[in-house]
């Protein structure tokens, strides 16, 4: 570490920022990330990509009324630059674009803030963004926005993002139509003649390679000589959309690497952010933290773990000095301007227990008011979520100021739980709501049960991948369902007949296909299929009502239909009663 102060250098097209352990360079007025030097590499980002093309913000926007989750792809270029903050301590530069109603159909409207700021003593930079949208300007739809890295192929060829999901990746060059085939997915590729053999039959898709937003803090990528690590932390959810299991993309392929603040991906339309007429909306998206890391080994030793792990403890310095206190926008407040809301959370289901149930592992979280649930489709405010410890207590710290409702659910338990009061955050408030219990729609004991109601698809079937689409990293291991194509391992598996599950003897981790899917059939058409659960009730209350519980862990241009058929055994008689529900 160096004890140098922090310096700025002003130039006619560019502006550098350097603590004597790296330098930063942007372009100016426009903010792009042109350069960055350290540990004796000149530029850790792409020199043969234009200078446009290596470090940046970016969205994407449309009209109000436009259909579906894409637009128009808009690099965020700012057209004034400032510094904000310049010390030996730190220094915050900021590259502002302001829109005007001559700019109507061309632009976002959107007065857009993108901020970098580099601290003594500190390997790496921040940098945050503050979009603001006002009451009278057009409204608009905007379903991605997120800041972009792209790292010098030569160097940087291994990638992590987690502990179990780490390897040496196939280059940028390996995708171009002559060393690669496109498959169903467009940004999925078979390498058939890729230049390192050794990722010859593997499939390339950037896709597997997401996670979900509360497991989202590091990734990133290492180059092997000199050893060197660039690394995208973000200590916070706040201002991610979706809730804790939104999933988003990390790295891939380019070398690239990303922090997604909006998107619609795994999603659909609705996590496409639309404003309405004369509603004004603001939010500062970071900030994010860009580290590196370098270690000294010997040349037969591999760098990537020291590597890997200190980028982790790095993340969890950043996690616990989160809020930041030097940022200086007022637009994002310190912990002293927040508030904290802490509580306990029991289930209540006669048909398990007499007594409470705590709330084991619950997701407690603050979001904007809604209907229960309706934090999955939030996308324009911030959200705030914890998990429950095992006696089903729970606290939230530095929450923002504003009106929330309080969302929970239980793993173990169906349905989704919100506190109908609203909850008001004032600066250095502290709210105690007290017990809650939550109450599963429930109207009599479980007959049977496939699965386990927690949200994931984990516990089912998932099949081998076709051995001619496989990626390496994903075979024998616990997200193998990112394997590319299994959607078609159904056909394979029932290519005549659909799947029939039977209560009490079927097995669902071997027997339930992890996801419903139609049928690829010989001529690459394809055909709805039908599932059935059979099973037996030894006593039936013919005036009683049955209820059919089914959670979606997600849906993608689907349309569900359920038939009951029943059979009647009256002394030896069969009556067939058939109903659409």
């Amino acid at each position: 570490m160096s004890s140098q102060r922090v310096q700025l250098d002003i130039q006619d097209h560019h502006v550098v920022m350097d603590n004597g352990i790296l330098q930063v360079t942007l372009s100016k007025p426009d903010g792009i990330v042109t350069r960055i030097q350290y540990n004796g590499i000149d530029n850790l980002l792409e020199v043969l990509n234009e200078e446009v093309n290596r470090g940046y913000w970016d969205l994407v926007w449309s009209e109000a009324g436009s259909v579906g989750t894409t637009g128009t792809f808009d690099v965020i270029k700012g057209t004034k630059f400032k510094v904000i903050v310049e010390s030996d301590e730190q220094v915050e530069v900021s590259f502002t674009r302001k829109w005007n109603p001559s700019q109507k159909g061309k632009l976002v409207p959107l007065n857009i803030d993108k901020r970098f700021i580099m601290l003594c003593n500190s390997s790496g930079f921040y940098s945050y963004a503050i979009y603001d949208h006002l009451k009278e300007w057009p409204p608009f739809n905007l379903p991605q926005t997120r800041i972009v890295f792209k790292l010098r192929k030569e160097k940087f060829q291994y990638m992590a993002i987690a502990d179990n999901r780490q390897r040496y990746m196939p280059l940028p060059d390996d995708r171009l139509p002559e060393r690669s085939k496109v498959l169903d997915v467009p940004e999925a590729v078979l390498l058939v003649n890729p230049i390192e053999p050794e990722f010859k039959g593997e499939v390339d898709d950037k896709y597997e390679y997401s996670s979900e937003n509360q497991n989202l803090r590091v990734h990133g990528w290492i180059c092997m000589d000199p050893p060197v690590g660039f690394w995208q932390i973000t200590p916070s959810d706040e201002f991610r959309s979706g809730g804790p299991l939104k999933q988003n993309l990390t790295s891939h392929v380019g070398p690239t690497c990303l922090a997604m603040f909006l998107s619609a991906h795994y999603s659909g339309e609705d996590l496409v952010l639309k404003l309405k007429p004369d509603e004004p909306w603001k939010k500062v998206f970071g900030p994010v933290f860009i580290y590196l890391n370098s270690v000294t080994s010997n040349a037969n030793d591999d760098p990537s773990p020291p590597l890997w792990e200190d980028a982790k403890n790095q993340m969890m310095t950043e996690v616990q000095k989160w809020p930041y206190d030097f940022p200086a926008s007022s637009e994002f407040p310190p912990s002293d301007q927040r508030g904290h809301v802490s509580g306990r959370i029991q289930v209540r289901d006669r048909y398990v227990s007499e007594d409470c149930i705590p709330g084991k592992g619950a997701y407690v979280g603050l979001a904007p008011p809604g209907d229960a649930g309706s934090f999955q489709r939030d996308c324009k405010g911030y959200q705030f979520w914890t998990r429950a410890d095992e006696h089903g207590y729970y606290s939230i710290k530095n929450i923002r100021e504003g009106q929330y409702n309080l969302y929970a659910w239980v793993p173990g338990f169906i349905g989704d739980y919100r506190y109908d009061a609203a909850i008001n955050i004032t600066a250095g408030c502290d709210i105690d709501v007290g017990e809650l219990v939550y109450e599963p729609p429930r109207d009599g004991p479980t007959l049977w049960e496939i699965g386990i109601p927690d949200r994931s698809a984990a516990e089912f079937y998932v099949p081998d991948p076709n051995p001619n689409y496989i990626n390496k990293l994903y075979v024998n291991h616990p997200d193998r369902f990112r394997q590319y194509g299994l959607w078609e391992r159904y056909a394979d598996l029932y290519p005549d007949q659909d799947l029939i599950y039977t209560i009490g003897t079927s097995d669902y981790a071997k027997d339930w296909f992890f996801a419903q899917v139609t049928r690829k059939k010989d001529d690459d058409t394809y055909e709805g299929t039908t599932w059935q659960i059979k099973f037996q009730l030894g006593n039936v209350n013919q005036s009683g009502t049955f209820k059919l519980q089914i959670s979606l862990a997600t849906a993608n241009i689907a349309e569900l239909q359920v038939k009951c058929l029943i059979t009647l055994l009256c002394f030896g008689t069969s009556q067939y009663i058939k109903s659409l529900i």
